[in-house]
């Protein structure tokens, strides 16, 4: 028990101290970028392996079109690239780690404007510049870790109710640890992409009408068993960071103009 243990801080310790974008939050990543990216490639074969992806122009024209100002808004060098996934059925979105960028046709159901269409693709983009997968992964290895540490401290207990506190346990880090942090990433990938597109001269009040409009289209999740805050206090998230992003939205017109700040 004292080598697991010792095995988590030395991870700690090796991890060092990340910082996401815009919000300055500290993580934890232990993942290399090569590991990253080649997770990234990985996945993107999967990927073309199972989906059909669209040559619309319907389509790719406005993704590619959004896609390259937000990318160009980050000031990150990445292997940006935008596909669109041909299923009417998931209105979704998604970036690779390697920032390859997908976006599904059922999407644009919801979509108005190029603005609404870069509300959800800042969010997504935004996730691969905090390196969310990255450090997603990097603390459900050490929740496993320490989830070990605990079963095998019961087990030398010799509890008859050892297997039950072991569900426990099993449940607990799933519902007490990866899901808040699937919510808190997901919260700070609006916060980062709701900046990004106002960086990037779109309009950041067009992510609050998407948003409402999205909320009324289905089921909200049972919170504490999703991955995904409620459409409603995202909207009321959003709301409180309109006032910089709509100042970075001003910042963005006036450098256009060629006006001095």
């Amino acid at each position: 028990m004292k080598r697991l243990a010792l095995f988590i801080a030395t991870l700690l310790f090796m991890a060092g101290c990340a910082k996401a974008p815009i919000t300055g939050r500290t993580q934890i990543i232990m993942l290399s970028p090569d590991q990253e990216m080649a997770l990234g490639l990985q996945t993107e074969q999967e990927i073309f392996k199972q989906e059909r992806i669209s040559h619309d122009p319907k389509y790719t024209v406005p993704v590619e079109r959004v896609g390259r100002r937000i990318a160009k808004a980050t000031n990150i060098d990445l292997d940006w690239k935008f596909y669109v996934i041909d299923n009417d059925k998931i209105p979704n979105a998604f970036c690779l780690a390697n920032g390859h960028v997908f976006v599904y046709t059922g999407l644009f159901k919801y979509i108005d404007n190029d603005a609404q269409l870069a509300t959800v693709m800042a969010h997504e983009i935004a996730h691969a510049i905090a390196h969310h997968v990255a450090e997603r992964l990097s603390v459900a290895q050490l929740t496993g870790l320490a989830a070990a540490i605990a079963n095998r401290a019961i087990s030398q207990s010799g509890s008859e109710y050892a297997q039950l506190y072991k569900a426990a346990i099993g449940i607990g880090s799933q519902v007490g640890v990866m899901l808040p942090y699937s919510r808190m990433q997901e919260s700070e990938a609006d916060h980062i992409g709701l900046i990004i597109m106002s960086m990037a001269c779109y309009d950041p009040k067009e992510a609050l009408k998407f948003w409402e409009k999205f909320a009324k289209a289905g089921k909200e999740p049972i919170v504490y068993l999703s991955t995904h805050p409620t459409s409603r206090s995202r909207i009321e998230r959003l709301k409180e960071l309109m006032p910089n992003a709509i100042k970075e939205y001003g910042k963005c017109h006036q450098k256009r103009s060629g006006n001095p700040l």
